[in-house]
């Protein structure tokens, strides 16, 4: 009876988060569905017939760098190569999608006031944590549904076992994020941390991958991600690493709701850090970068570290499809055709760049959550003008997309071992058609406050077009509607200052329109 009451209100909660979410989940799972049910045409026409395929898992075999980035192959079938392409990340994605999820509908809530507004009602004490995790079931659900029946054709088993390990690790990544917003008073540490654990189980994947070329490291095992992996979709599947996942969520639950019983609504258990702040704050910029450091911090390793491997992946990449007509042709689509090398590093930067638009639109997006969360108004009541106010938040957004790129490109270059100068001017022309979409993102903010958010829907667009437009041999009217389409192919090709510099005055233009909006309108009380 008492477990009962505590979960009294948990059906209106669900109802609630779920009309509250009724864009963002359609829209995340769509792209992960898209992702995976994409793939086997696009594989069918790289390696047609059953000898190319079976090259093709010869190779990898041999190829320890890219069973880190990808993973091992079980088998040469079409389904089985799907899995095997893009398991990991759809899972990964289902995983972010999850956090995402559950943190909102959690610590945000508390975070805002609402939590405890809701909580003088007749509402349990663990219904909105029961609320958070059914509306991450419903993602996951959907996600599962829609992949097992497009996938269907290629087998029914396979299909099946590919849809519920890829809504096993979103929901296993749903009640990591469960606990850790127990445990930090802040949702965006607390989605910090649920990513780092996130990167630490692809970390373990890769580093097992490498060492074995059949999936039973024990690094590998000591991953979710490796979980899927081993559940072999469409390769004789293994149904019992299903259980792996029903358990760690199972265990991870009922820790979650045990702490959410021991403490008090807008309570954690790690203490925060008291003040006052060390250091100077003279400054609007100062506070911004006082408040935004971490994730500058997390951003430039994660993209360090992500161009020092695939500069190292370089010429096995291009060993392993240069035979393939097919496979040249898509990353001299995606890169440009000076040549496979270049071409491989043109599309790695480029989908680096488009990467790189998720940071600017959230460092922007900052702005929105300190106003609605009525933190700038104490900023704003003392001798500090709006402008001034955003101009700090918008000199991490914009500048630290500049750090980002750069440290990729000297990760890049520590990878490959090339000359730096090339990549490194590679990484940087990234940069207008990032500045583009950041200043969508102001522009939305300064005049349409209530639409800001859709600048992650923009965001996600440009990553999607740019990441499978090419693999899909869409029309290159499609691919122009990113402004990714307009840059130079480098390293390789050859340098056009015409669309850099209107992309450039493209995205000043959108913010100063944002800004002179922000100027003119009512603040959000």
């Amino acid at each position: 009876m008492t477990s009962l009451v505590g979960l009294a209100g948990t059906g209106t909660l669900l109802r609630f988060a779920l009309r509250r979410d009724r864009l963002q989940i359609p829209v995340w799972v769509a792209v992960n569905t898209l992702m995976v049910l994409s793939m086997p045409n696009t594989l069918e026409n790289l390696y047609g017939t059953a000898a190319d395929r079976a090259d093709l898992r010869r190779q990898m075999d041999t190829n320890a760098s890219l069973r880190a980035l990808i993973g091992p192959v079980f088998d040469d079938s079409l389904g089985a190569l799907t899995a095997w392409r893009v398991g990991v990340y759809a899972a990964a994605l289902a995983g972010v999608t999850s956090l995402l999820i559950v943190v909102r509908h959690t610590r945000d809530e508390e975070e805002s006031g609402r939590a405890e507004l809701i909580a003088s009602g007749a509402v349990g004490r663990r219904a909105s944590l029961s609320a958070a995790l059914l509306a991450a079931g419903v993602a996951n659900a959907a996600l599962a549904l829609l992949v097992t029946a497009g996938l269907a054709g290629r087998g029914a088993a396979g299909a099946a076992a590919l849809g519920l390990g890829l809504a096993g690790a979103g929901m296993l990544f749903a009640t990591t994020a469960a606990i850790v917003a127990q445990l930090t008073e802040s949702a965006r540490l607390a989605r910090g941390l649920t990513a780092a654990v996130l990167g630490a189980a692809f970390v373990l994947r890769a580093a097992g991958d490498s060492a074995e070329d059949d999936g039973s490291s024990v690094l590998t095992w000591l991953s979710p991600l490796g979980w899927l992996e081993n559940l072999r979709a469409f390769a004789d599947e293994r149904w019992w690493v299903l259980g792996l996942f029903a358990v760690a969520v199972a265990v991870q639950a009922a820790v979650a709701y045990g702490l959410a019983g021991r403490r008090d609504v807008g309570m954690s258990f790690l203490p925060t850090r008291p003040g006052p702040a060390s250091g100077r704050l003279g400054s609007a910029a100062a506070l911004a970068w006082r408040l935004q450091r971490g994730g500058v911090l997390g951003w430039s390793v994660g993209f360090f570290l992500a161009g020092v491997v695939y500069g190292g992946l370089t010429e096995g990449a291009a060993d392993l499809v240069a035979d393939n007509d097919r496979a040249r042709e898509i990353f001299e689509r995606m890169g440009g055709q000076s040549g496979l090398t270049e071409a491989f590093l043109a599309a790695m930067i480029g989908m680096l760049g488009l990467v790189a638009t998720l940071y600017v639109v959230a460092s922007v997006l900052r702005l929105y959550g300190e106003e609605t969360k009525g933190w700038a108004e104490p900023v704003l009541a003392c001798a500090v003008g709006r402008l001034r106010w955003a101009a700090g938040h918008l000199l991490i957004a914009f500048g630290g997309s500049a750090l980002i790129m750069l440290l990729a490109g000297l990760g890049f270059v520590a990878g490959h071992g090339k000359e730096a100068g090339p990549i490194l001017a590679a990484c940087l022309v990234q940069l207008p058609a990032v500045w583009v979409v950041g200043g969508l993102a102001v522009l939305l903010y300064g005049t349409a406050p209530r639409l800001a958010p859709a600048a992650w829907g923009v965001a996600g667009a440009v990553l999607l077009i740019g990441w499978i437009g090419p693999a899909l041999d869409v029309p290159q009217a499609v691919l122009d509607l990113s402004p990714f389409g307009h840059l130079p192919k480098l390293p390789g090709g050859e340098m056009g200052w015409g669309p850099v510099g209107v992309l450039t005055a493209v995205a000043v233009a959108l913010v100063g329109g944002g800004l002179a909006g922000l100027r003119r309108r009512d603040m959000t009380t």
